[in-house]
């Protein structure tokens, strides 16, 4: 009776074990299995995940409506990049759309004016330069004082060059250019036409000697009020058009030496990964090694985020997953140099109905920018 007892505590006890045993490997599973399930979730409190260092902004209307401001607001960005003219650009003007919208949570990254933006009278230095140099001047001026600190400069005397638009993916409208038959430049409701968009060819000594004349003012009063000028590339940068050389802002060499010139912290970049893609060998260097370079200097300011179906002498603007470059390898190179500037949806495709290729464009973008952000 005795031994029977003994065995049955004995087995009694190891079954006792072997049930917290398994008890202990039920909830160690379960718990696996519950980490497992878990580990899709975002995890809120982390600052990274709602705020990566590499912003996206919206190229939005300076006077929006209601919809408009739904329209970003239901996208999910925070910035916006604004424009206006010469008739409405000051100080008042500036400081009132910076209020409108941070009134509905939203940043104003810069402001442009394109009345002092690709001005042939201060590329080509024709009459009326310093009057129109003094006009940039007080807009940088305007703009700090309205507590915006960015904004974006171009230096093409001629204009933006065009060919007819052609179709992309789906039939989808989009600019095109073939240098086999460009025939004009534009800018802001003025037509450059070849050959001779002023009159004459112009040597690349007298752009380097008038882009030195402007960007020394520029930049010093940059410096004074804090305003950062992101200078825009050629676009195309092709080596010439309408007689006047691209050889300062169409290529990474132009590029280098004009921001050497300049020397100055608040002169760098707005890189147009567009225009860099269009001229490609031609730049003298490609897009990753372009933002390698200028990223580790801090140069880069602003990104507008664009592809091609391939380089000149005839290229396409497409959808972003649809052209010849990864954009994603483009924009883990901005993560590797630690770029915290702003990049925005550029010349978008015409997709059948009105804003759904901006919306596929910055959907496309904010999944490009949490996967580099997830990677660190």
């Amino acid at each position: 009776m005795k031994n029977n007892r003994r065995d049955f505590i004995k087995k009694g006890g190891a079954l006792a074990a072997l049930s917290i045993a398994g008890l202990n490997s039920c909830q160690t599973n379960t718990s696996r299995k519950q980490d497992k399930e878990q580990s899709y979730l975002k995890d809120r409190s982390d600052v990274s995940v709602r705020e990566p260092s590499i912003k996206i902004a919206y190229q939005a209307p300076a006077e929006p409506g209601e919809n408009d401001i739904s329209f970003i607001r239901q996208m999910g960005v925070d910035y916006v990049v604004l424009w206006t003219d010469a008739k409405k650009a000051g100080y008042e003007y500036y400081n009132s759309r910076r209020e409108l919208y941070e009134s509905h949570g939203i940043k104003v990254f810069g402001f442009g004016n394109w009345d002092v933006h690709n001005q042939d009278k201060i590329t080509l230095n024709l009459p009326g330069r310093d009057e129109k140099i003094e006009e940039y001047l007080a807009h940088l001026r305007n703009l700090s004082k309205a507590g915006i600190y960015y904004t974006t400069y171009a230096h093409m005397a001629n204009g933006i060059w065009s060919t007819a638009n052609e179709k992309t993916r789906g039939g989808a409208v989009a600019r095109a250019f073939n240098l086999d038959s460009a025939d004009a430049g534009y800018w802001h409701g003025v037509r450059y036409e070849a050959p001779l968009s002023h009159g004459r060819k112009y040597s690349k000594d007298e752009l380097w000697a008038n882009y030195e004349y402007f960007i020394k003012k520029a930049a010093a009063t940059a410096e004074e009020y804090k305003v950062r000028i992101g200078i825009h590339p050629d676009d195309p940068p092709v080596e010439e058009l309408g007689g006047i050389p691209r050889c300062i802002f169409g290529n990474f060499d132009g590029y280098k030496r004009a921001l050497e010139i300049a020397d100055s912290p608040y002169v760098g970049m707005c890189l147009c990964v567009g225009c860099w893609l269009e001229g490609g060998t031609m730049m003298g260097r490609d897009v990753i090694e372009t933002i390698k370079y200028f990223g580790e200097r801090k140069k880069i300011f602003k990104v507008h985020f664009r592809n091609v179906n391939q380089p000149m002498p005839h290229f396409t603007e497409t959808f972003l997953d649809d052209g010849y470059a990864d954009m994603y390898q483009i924009l883990r190179a901005l993560k590797e140099v630690k770029f915290d500037g702003v990049i925005i949806a550029d010349h978008i495709p015409a997709m059948v109905h009105p804003h759904s290729g901006t919306a596929f464009s910055i959907g496309y973008m904010k999944a490009l920018v949490e996967r580099v952000t997830a990677e660190g």
